[in-house]
């Protein structure tokens, strides 16, 4: 998708604060934290969101679970807790369209969540 905001963090085209890599997923802060942790986790391939991911490649959206642990276990967060979120569709909030996990920790996080 060469109009996909997450697809030029991928390759490089756009800068973003990287705090891990794997083969198959990169993991970026958010540029608007909602928490004091909050990365974003995505798959390098481009799967419009969770659902479709999902369909596609169940071990890779497995992958992207594994990963948002390991995220909220490097910032220290995987202790005390930490939510994992993905918005799928606009009415959930989803602005871009590649799947992306928030990993968010470092406060309370009130339920229901919005």
């Amino acid at each position: 998708m060469t109009d996909c905001l997450f697809c030029k963090i991928v390759s490089g085209d756009v800068p973003a604060k990287v705090v891990r890599e794997s083969a198959r997923t990169v993991a970026f802060r958010d540029i608007n934290p909602q928490a004091p942790t909050h990365v974003l986790v995505i798959p390098r391939d481009h799967h419009q969101n969770v659902a479709e991911l999902a369909a596609a490649d169940a071990d890779l959206a497995a992958e992207v679970l594994r990963e948002a642990h390991q995220v909220a276990v490097a910032e220290g967060v995987a202790e005390e807790g930490y939510r994992v979120v993905f918005n799928t569709g606009p009415q959930a909030g989803q602005t871009v369209f590649h799947v992306h996990a928030h990993v968010l920790g470092g406060r309370g996080l009130n339920w229901p969540p919005g």
